[in-house]
């Protein structure tokens, strides 16, 4: 069908490959695309392809970078003693967004997810290890997601660095401010008990 009608249907098809999007959304889409100002939409062309061409991986903390290194790597006010790894850039960006945190990342772009065929292999684990070796970490902060592939590559990595000296943490987990007990759920509870602290 996307052969017969052309680039209309091919646009369709190719934004409902996009996460969130259906097939209704992907033909509104189209429709906005094509009544919208060809300028816009040419600028729209030409940022899709630009992240294609211009963005890569920073060389020392792997999150999406125009350059050699990312911003967050160059920056001299950083604290490089604390590494904060986690699972996607996305990740990154929304711990960037607290303010809270001046260390520097570890992006693995993944999780370990046996069934799925995602090994140690196909994240950038290697890399974390190697950059430990190479000295000046006093502190992981395993931030991966709190799922059972999250924790089970937060353990993977924290029994690898077993024995480098370097003192790992994980994100504390529970009950998020301005929640109540009663609608929080059991694992939530679980975890604020755990990781309670001096009052």
């Amino acid at each position: 069908m996307a052969e017969q009608m052309g680039a209309i249907a091919r646009l369709s098809e190719q934004l409902g490959k996009l996460p969130g999007i259906g097939p209704k959304t992907a033909e509104r889409l189209t429709h906005f695309l094509l009544a919208a100002d060809r300028q816009e939409v040419l600028d729209l062309a030409e940022a899709l392809r630009a992240i294609k061409e211009k963005i890569g991986r920073c060389r020392q903390c792997f999150n999406l970078t125009e350059g050699e290194l990312c911003s967050l790597c160059k920056d001299a006010g950083r604290d490089g003693s604390l590494v904060c790894v986690v699972e996607q850039p996305r990740d990154l960006t929304a711990l960037e967004r607290s303010a809270s945190y001046k260390g520097l990342y570890h992006v693995l772009h993944g999780r370990l997810a046996p069934l799925d065929g995602v090994g140690p292999e196909q994240l950038t684990v290697d890399d974390l290890l190697r950059r430990v070796r190479r000295g000046g970490v006093q502190e992981i902060i395993m931030a991966t997601n709190p799922t059972m592939e999250g924790d089970g590559t937060a353990l993977y990595i924290s029994n690898l660095l077993q024995g480098s000296g370097v003192k790992i943490t994980r994100l504390a987990r529970g009950l998020p401010s301005g929640s109540v007990l009663e609608f929080a759920n059991s694992q939530m509870l679980a975890d604020a008990l755990e990781g309670r602290r001096t009052f």
